[in-house]
């Protein structure tokens, strides 16, 4: 029951950043560029990823200490199946992308809001948005290693 109780948290966790990730890019993202002018677009991205960033920062916690929580209840890693190996690799590398555009391209682009430096803000979120996508392609990859380790 624990290990069905993890993976439930650890799903949740993954749902909600990936398809976060999806609904800025693929929403959010569109919606204002074709509705605001550029220094609304720019407040209204950085408030909207100032408050997704503080789930993803949840959300990051949980699926680390969740999926630790899971390599354990297996044994460790000698005992996981090669996609647990592949997620875990995956998801380090997804971190620290997301730690990068938390720590450094979005502390940026909120400074340049903020001094209403529209140029550079707007290349900042352009970083982000780069940094984003490659994330959730990488989210993708995980969810189908996940579902092509299970059938082999």
């Amino acid at each position: 029951m624990q290990h069905v109780i993890l993976l439930f948290i650890h799903l949740l966790a993954a749902a909600f950043w990936v398809g976060g990730m999806a609904t800025l890019h693929f929403a959010v993202r569109p919606a204002a560029v074709a509705t605001l002018e550029p220094p609304l677009r720019l407040r209204t991205m950085a408030a909207a990823l100032r408050r997704f960033f503080v789930g993803v920062d949840a959300a990051v916690t949980l699926l680390f200490v969740t999926g630790v929580a899971m390599i354990l209840l297996m044994g460790g890693f000698h005992g996981v199946h090669w996609r647990v190996e592949a997620m875990m690799g995956i998801a380090i590398v997804m971190a620290g992308i997301y730690v990068y555009i938390r720590a450094s391209v979005f502390r940026a682009l909120r400074r340049a809001v903020d001094e209403s430096a529209w140029p550079v803000a707007a290349g900042r979120l352009d970083m982000v948005r780069k940094l984003v996508s490659l994330n959730l392609v990488l989210g993708v990859v995980v969810f189908g290693v996940a579902i092509v380790g299970r059938a082999g």
